[in-house]
């Protein structure tokens, strides 16, 4: 068991429209109630990136503080890379909904944040590390998906949030849809609708990736759905909404090479990978210092 945390600084962005700065307001004034003896610091982000920048600052520093951000799983990511940047600190992470999908906070949380942080006590929790080609390694707390999973994510997030909006977004990506080629080490070639590497057993708000899945068990969950008819595709998310896919395989190392230019979805947040990059997914085992 580690050592118990020593501060808190809340990072949240004032332009959030999820509230993010009423509750960060809020827990502050929650834990100065319980706890006014613990050093509670609110850190308002200025810019895109600004949350990593924070996290990475905080956690260079001594002591054991926890960090917490008050935001959705992208703002989280941030947060967590951030600490990750940093070999060997003290510092801890956690997450206070704020976002829209909020899958890390709903599939991992034990207890309320409050309650977790006045136990002041952290364990361990594995992330998922991602190499493209020769360039510095990136990390997820939740998942990393290719192919229909960011597709369908830029769709939502040019045409708007909201329920009917994303189900008519999903609904048509689905048809628009192009497959993707990734090719193994041996020279086989694979063509996908779907590639999703899961930290958790869940993603976007209802759909169960993998039966059994945790986030401190060494590996992850592999979800690859090649290329079928339309149909099938609409019927397999269907099934994962209502009952799941039951369980998936797991690994803790997944390499391939992506055979022309493809999006990837990070934790919620879209990139871009040219064709010909060599991926290496592996699991950080015990990487982050976490409260839940």
């Amino acid at each position: 068991m580690a050592e118990p945390i020593d501060s808190v600084l809340v990072v949240f962005n004032p332009g959030s429209t999820g509230d993010a700065d009423v509750l960060a307001e809020r827990l502050r004034v929650e834990l100065a109630g319980a706890r006014p003896e613990l050093l509670v610091t609110l850190r308002p982000t200025e810019y895109a990136g600004h949350a990593r920048d924070i996290a990475r600052e905080t956690a260079a520093g001594r002591g054991r503080p926890l960090i917490v951000s008050v935001s959705g799983d992208g703002g989280y990511n941030e947060v967590v890379n951030g600490i990750m940047d940093v070999p060997g600190t003290g510092a801890a992470a956690a997450v206070l909904a704020a976002g829209n999908a909020n899958d890390h906070d709903r599939a991992t949380a034990r207890r309320p944040l409050v309650e977790a942080i006045l136990d002041g006590r952290t364990e361990r929790m594995d992330l998922l590390e991602m190499t493209l080609g020769d360039t510095p390694p990136q990390h997820a707390h939740s998942y990393i998906g290719f192919g229909l999973t960011p597709v369908v994510a830029l769709q939502i997030e040019q045409g708007g949030k909201g329920t009917l909006r994303e189900v008519w977004t999903t609904l048509r990506s689905f048809w628009a849809f192009t497959p993707f080629d990734i090719e193994f080490a041996d020279g086989h070639r694979r063509r996908i609708d779907n590639l999703v590497f899961a930290n958790i057993g869940e993603m976007a708000k209802v759909a169960e990736l993998s039966e059994g899945s945790r986030p401190d068990d060494g590996r992850f969950e592999v979800v690859l759905l090649e290329h079928r008819p339309k149909w099938r595709q609409v019927a397999i998310a269907v099934r994962a909404a209502l009952r799941g896919l039951g369980r998936q395989p797991a690994t803790a190392e997944f390499r391939f090479t992506v055979c022309g230019p493809m999006p990837v979805q990070i934790d919620g947040e879209l990139d871009d990978v040219a064709g010909g990059t060599a991926v290496r997914v592996r699991c950080a085992a015990g990487a982050l210092a976490v409260v839940r």
